[in-house]
């Protein structure tokens, strides 16, 4: 799993400072090293897609089928799955690597007969999310950290989209 935590902390280094100050970026990249990605991917309630260029990975992204709530999700925000990471090398960013992971992650949750995505964002992404037909449902608190608090905090939007019937 280090290339996928290589490209976890180099798309939040590359990419979080667009939004996000320079404590939350380190909270937020710091806790890379604390995540358990073979866990995720072993996990029979969770689906993980990765994007690879020239073979090397590029992008990755991962949809629990059956979402554990970490606190309680904003009102308006319920959904039958939860999509939990869309990273890319910040090298690729706006070449279409994280629309494609999204979609394969959509269309994972609709075949397993899921209707309704919820994900929490943070600010520098909601734009993307936006494009991709989410809709803010509302904001809340959230702590930049993996596994050990580091007590730096900052908003993150709740969004949710429906699937509809159709591949997309």
């Amino acid at each position: 799993m280090p290339t996928v935590r290589r490209v976890h902390r180099a798309s939040i280094e590359g990419l979080g400072p667009a939004a996000d100050d320079p404590e939350q970026v380190e909270a937020w990249a710091g806790g890379c090293g604390s995540a358990d990605y073979a866990a995720t991917i072993a996990d029979g309630d969770a689906y993980v897609a990765v994007a690879e260029r020239d073979g090397a990975v590029v992008g990755f992204g991962s949809v629990r089928l059956d979402p554990r709530p970490d606190g309680e999700p904003t009102a308006g925000a319920d959904a039958d799955a939860e999509v939990t990471a869309v990273y890319v090398r910040p090298s690729v960013a706006r070449e279409g690597v994280g629309t494609a992971l999204l979609a394969d992650l959509e269309r994972a949750a609709r075949e397993r007969g899921r209707r309704r995505l919820r994900l929490s964002s943070s600010l520098g992404a909601v734009p993307f999310y936006e494009r991709r037909g989410y809709e803010r449902v509302g904001t809340r608190t959230h702590e930049f950290s993996g596994r050990r608090s580091t007590g730096v905090e900052g908003e993150v939007v709740e969004t949710r989209t429906e699937l509809g019937g159709q591949e997309g």
